[in-house]
């Protein structure tokens, strides 16, 4: 039998009527399978379905079976399901609990009911893995997005479930750890572990042996393409921003130290680094959301600058898409509005709630509001 099995499993959630098209999909031990496909699509869904989160903790309707190593999940309890798989969110800061980087750790290994030795054991061996050891105290809520992503791969992987999911696992790492948890899951692949990974960034999975894609379809966009975009002439004048010494003291440590740099209008800068270097924390300096030294200028005054959140769900908060990107703009230019909502792909979900919509969806409704 196999370990996963999923026959015409589909959902639709009840608040929106979306969710996953029938499907279905077999997976052995040591199978790395990679789920592919546009935003919305159901990639967070199928991963729900094949963990048990739906139907136990989602009331939608739910046709089709799943099966975890001979286990179906409608009749199963969550800790029968818990033993079976594991689930990495999309979102890492949903999964956080602990107080502290070994207490998110710990929290998962003491419901298995191990031995103090071997969760002492583990923890130090994850920590060593994930390269976690420097913030083994620091609380999850003051790491960065990439590092909280780490704890959530590394407080999941350390418990060894026979099927381990993964949903966007790459989103917030850097290169070099998405190179190194590629490698992780080779290797636990490699041991005998079902691996299945939703994630846009397919090209990191490649080197995986014997990866197999199963490509779930999007939905189809009322529009074939976006209306032209005409700017007035006040849009498109010349801008420069200027940022001088700026300085971010954060816990005692200086994030970022005498940082200077120019932008011109129509340059595009990738700012680039390591998880935990700062980049956030600029974004937030040059925003006005974080307390800073040093000067940011906009054609030599105070800029009021627009900033898309790596988590949407910080800065999303009304009923529905339509109102969020409106929001406390008192004469919305309609053209405008009318063209993001086709450019981004948004026309179909004008009056759901955002919060309801997909993670790369809820960040296209950001960008919007920022627009």
């Amino acid at each position: 039998m196999s370990m996963v099995r999923a026959l015409e499993v589909a959902y639709r959630y009840p608040q929106n009527n979306h969710g996953l098209a029938p499907t279905s999909l077999n997976i052995e031990p040591g199978d790395p399978v990679l789920i592919a496909g546009p935003s919305g699509c159901g990639k967070s869904t199928l991963a729900r379905c094949l963990t048990g989160l739906i139907p136990h903790l989602y009331h939608g309707t739910l046709e089709g079976e799943v099966w975890l190593d001979g286990l179906r999940t409608i009749d199963a309890e969550m800790w029968q399901l818990a033993d079976q798989a594991g689930l990495v969110f999309q979102n890492p800061a949903t999964q956080m609990l602990g107080e502290s980087v070994e207490e998110e750790i710990v929290f998962g290994l003491e419901n298995l009911g191990l031995s103090r030795e071997v969760i002492g054991e583990r923890v130090e061996e994850t920590l060593t893995r994930f390269g976690l050891q420097a913030l083994r105290t620091r609380a999850p809520q003051t790491l960065s997005g990439g590092e909280q992503q780490k704890l959530s791969l590394a407080s999941v992987t350390a418990r060894r479930p026979p099927v381990l999911v993964l949903d966007e696992p790459l989103s917030m790492l850097d290169g070099t750890a998405a190179d190194e948890l590629v490698q992780h899951l080779a290797s636990l692949a490699g041991a005998g572990t079902a691996i299945v990974v939703c994630e846009h960034r397919e090209e990191y999975l490649r080197p995986i042996p014997e990866l197999r894609t199963l490509a779930l379809e999007g939905p189809v966009p009322k529009e074939i393409e976006a209306p032209a975009l005409h700017l007035q002439p006040e849009q498109v004048k010349a801008h420069t921003l200027e940022v001088e010494g700026l300085t971010v003291m954060l816990g005692g440590r200086a994030v970022l130290r005498d940082l200077s740099f120019s932008a011109r209008m129509g340059q595009v800068v990738a700012v680039v680094g390591r998880n935990g270097v700062g980049k956030t924390t600029m974004l937030r300096a040059l925003a006005g959301l974080q307390k800073h030294s040093g000067s940011v200028k906009l054609n030599g005054s105070q800029p009021d600058l627009g900033m898309v959140f790596q988590n949407a769900d910080l800065q999303l908060f009304n009923a529905s898409v339509r109102e969020e990107i409106l929001f406390r703009v008192p004469e919305p230019d309609m053209g405008l509005y009318e063209w993001l909502l086709a450019a981004l792909g948004l026309a179909r979900y004008e009056d759901v709630p955002p919060l309801l919509l997909s993670e790369g969806e809820k960040k296209r409704v950001a960008l919007a509001t920022v627009l």
